[in-house]
C-alpha cells in the first residue's frame, strides 16, 4: 500500500486548527516567531497528543507583522539566537504537555533563503542538531535544505507543497508572482494523487519534476484551506492511498 505524511502549519490564529488535526498526520507549529505563542502552542500540542498527530517545530524570522514572509538582513548570530529562542520555548512546553517533538521544519523566508543557499542551511541545521539531536528536518525534497540535513547525518522527511506552484528547477515560484498560490481545489487534488502514486510534480514550464517527496503541505492560511484538506485526503484515500506519518529518512548507521 502507499503511503503519505499529510502536514499542515498550525498555531498560526487561522481558527481551523482543531478541524486541521482531524486530516493531516503531522503537525508543524508555529512556536513565537511569525506566529504563535505558549497558549497556541499549548493548545495544539495537547491535540496532536489526543489524536496522535505527530508534531513538529516551524520556527521562522521573528516577524508577525510580515508572517514572517519577508527576507530580513539580520545578522547571523541574530538569526541562529531567534531560532534557539523559538524551538526552547516549543521544548519546554511539550515536555510540560508530554507530547514528543518528532522533526522542525523552517518557515516561510527562512525556509526558502536555506533551500537556497547550502552554508546558510547547514548552519541553522547544525544549531537545531546541537539542541535537539533526535530532531527530523522535514524540508522541500531536493533543496539546499536536503543537502544540509543530510550532510549533517541528520533525520530528513522530504516534503512537496499541494498549493504551490514550481519552477523547473524545483524550487517554489515565489508568492510576489501571479500563480504561486494554487487556488483551485481540483487542480491541487490532481497534483496530490500525481505526488502519491507517481511521484511526479508538474513545473509552471510544463516539465516534470521528479519528486522523492513523502509528506504534502497542506497550508492553512490560504483560501478554503480547510475544505481543500478534506477533498484532497478523500481523494488520497479513494484511490488506496494510506495517511500517516511516514516519510521518514534516516542517515546511514542511525540507531
Amino acid at each position: 500500500m502507499t503511503t503519505i505524511d499529510l502536514n499542515a502549519d498550525l498555531g498560526e490564529g487561522m481558527g481551523s486548527d482543531d478541524a486541521l488535526l482531524e486530516i493531516v498526520s503531522s503537525a508543524s507549529i508555529a512556536c513565537g516567531g511569525h506566529a504563535g505563542d505558549a497558549a497556541s502552542m499549548r493548545h495544539v500540542l495537547r491535540l496532536c497528543k489526543a489524536r496522535k498527530v505527530r508534531a513538529g517545530a516551524h520556527p521562522g524570522y521573528v516577524d508577525r507583522a510580515g508572517f514572517g514572509r519577508r527576507r530580513l538582513a539580520l545578522p547571523p548570530d541574530q538569526i541562529l539566537a531567534q531560532l534557539r529562542q523559538q524551538l526552547f520555548l516549543l521544548r519546554y512546553i511539550a515536555d510540560e504537555v508530554g507530547t514528543p517533538l518528532a522533526y522542525v521544519k523552517l518557515h516561510g523566508a527562512l525556509a526558502n533563503r536555506a533551500a537556497e543557499e547550502l552554508d546558510f542551511a547547514v548552519g541553522l541545521f547544525a544549531t537545531i542538531q546541537e539542541m535537539e539531536p533526535e530532531l527530523a528536518v522535514l524540508a522541500l525534497d531536493s533543496s539546499a535544505q536536503v543537502t544540509a540535513a543530510t550532510a549533517l547525518g541528520m533525520p530528513l522527511i522530504p516534503e512537496a507543497y499541494a498549493d504551490r506552484a514550481y519552477e523547473a528547477d524545483g524550487t517554489l515560484v515565489a508568492r510576489s508572482r501571479p500563480g504561486a498560490v494554487i487556488e483551485d481545489a481540483d487542480a491541487v487534488v490532481e497534483r496530490c494523487l500525481r505526488l502519491a502514486l507517481r511521484g511526479e510534480i508538474v513545473a509552471v514550464d510544463g516539465s516534470i519534476l521528479r519528486s522523492h517527496a513523502r509528506s504534502i503541505c497542506l497550508h492553512g492560511d490560504t483560501p478554503g484551506a480547510l475544505d481543500l484538506a478534506r477533498e484532497v485526503r478523500a481523494a488520497l484515500e479513494g484511490e488506496g492511498v494510506e495517511i500517516a506519518a511516514t516519510g521518514l529518512e534516516l542517515p546511514e548507521g542511525w540507531g
